[in-house]
């Protein structure tokens, strides 16, 4: 392993040890000593890259967020129609329900640590926002911030329920929500 100025991804390395051990064991077991071993670095190296817990947390739990949003970037893009834009919302629920509990365990993660603390509420506002850009490309405002809040709540009952509701019943969902009466 490369050590000092010769180990460019060590601070990659760090974050992304960062987010495997949230996932693994939340937000409270995080430490600059645990986090150091598990990314393989010294520990002189936590405080080189990062001034403290919370600019670790902060700076990871951002990655996080920009990789949701590359999600949601990915699935919406190509939509071109209403009809094309409600297909890519329903799959991008099912994408996220059917992808790794460690994601879904690090966004609930993020928003507990949100709840608590402002300038986390921050990241998880702007989370939000780029999110709801994205569908706004599709869907009035109004109707981007309930589809963006329908996206969270499908997506969480669907990775956990022992039955998840079919591909069908999502996209009767977001037709709901996105066809004007």
């Amino acid at each position: 392993m490369a050590t000092g100025h010769t180990d460019p991804q060590r601070r990659e390395r760090i974050l992304a040890a960062t987010l495997d051990h949230i996932a693994d064991e939340g937000v409270a077991g995080v430490s600059h000593r645990r986090i150091a071993g598990r990314a393989g670095v010294p520990l002189g190296s936590m405080t080189y890259h990062f001034s403290g817990i919370d600019d670790l947390l902060h700076e990871a739990f951002s990655r996080f967020a920009d990789g949701i949003v590359t999600v949601f970037e990915h699935h919406l893009s190509p939509a071109r129609t209403p009809a094309e834009a409600r297909e890519a919302v329903t799959d991008l629920v099912h994408a996220l329900s059917e992808g790794s509990r460690r994601d879904l365990v690090l966004a609930h993660e993020l928003y507990t640590l949100a709840a608590r603390r402002p300038e986390y509420r921050e990241l998880t506002q702007n989370w939000m926002h780029r999110s709801r850009r994205l569908l706004e490309r599709h869907f009035d405002a109004d109707t981007a911030r309930q589809l963006d809040a329908l996206i969270e709540g499908l997506a969480l009952h669907r990775s956990l329920d022992t039955a998840p509701q079919s591909r069908d019943l999502t996209l009767l969902a977001v037709t709901r929500v996105t066809s004007t009466t």
